[in-house]
């Protein structure tokens, strides 16, 4: 079973909420009925990534917009959330493929299952130093010393990351913490 996604907002270098969409967006709706001018950024903790969700209207309508449906019509398989995407591939891996058991949608599955189990710890680490990385970018490029703890960070030499992050404001700096446990764990 997949984990919960998990989302922060920011306004500035302030921390406004963090959590699942269902508790995280109601903060975040709250915010930008009282100040609509205000530049919310927000993330997707496991990737670091920046996300966009419509706020106008009723909050309703905002979480209808930014939930995933829960019935969807049409070919494949959404109750397992089958996603359908391109992959290009040179010949030979296609014939490998099409001659596997169950086809070549189920193949990769296997392989990338099988591929998920090996090495756990280190895909982890990969990810979480990824997503600090894509945070640190949004958040922290003109604050001293962000290249210096970018190369830290990618080093994984963590008494330099929070040497170099001790002086950032303290809700970018408490939300780094929590995106690098993972990446300085081996």
């Amino acid at each position: 079973m997949e984990e919960q996604l998990t989302y922060t907002a920011f306004v500035g270098d302030t921390l406004i909420a963090s959590g699942p969409l269902e508790t995280m967006l109601p903060a975040v709706k709250a915010g930008f009925e009282r100040n609509e001018s205000a530049l919310f950024l927000i993330f997707e903790d496991h990737s670091g990534r920046q996300v966009d969700f419509d706020l106008r209207g009723p909050l309703r309508e905002v979480l209808a917009r930014a939930l995933p449906a829960r019935s969807r019509t049409g070919p494949g398989r959404p109750k397992l959330g089958v996603v359908s995407r391109e992959v290009s591939l040179l010949p030979r891996h296609w014939t490998w493929l099409e001659q596997q058991p169950n086809g070549a949608s189920a193949a990769l599955r296997r392989l990338v299952d099988q591929a998920r189990k090996w090495e756990p710890d280190k895909q982890r680490a990969r990810a979480a130093t990824e997503a600090a990385g894509r945070f640190m970018s949004a958040m922290a490029g003109n604050l001293p010393g962000y290249e210096e703890a970018t190369r830290a960070l990618y080093a994984a030499h963590r008494p330099r990351f929070e040497d170099l992050i001790r002086d950032w404001p303290p809700d970018i700096r408490a939300h780094l913490h929590r995106l690098v446990r993972d990446a300085f764990a081996s």
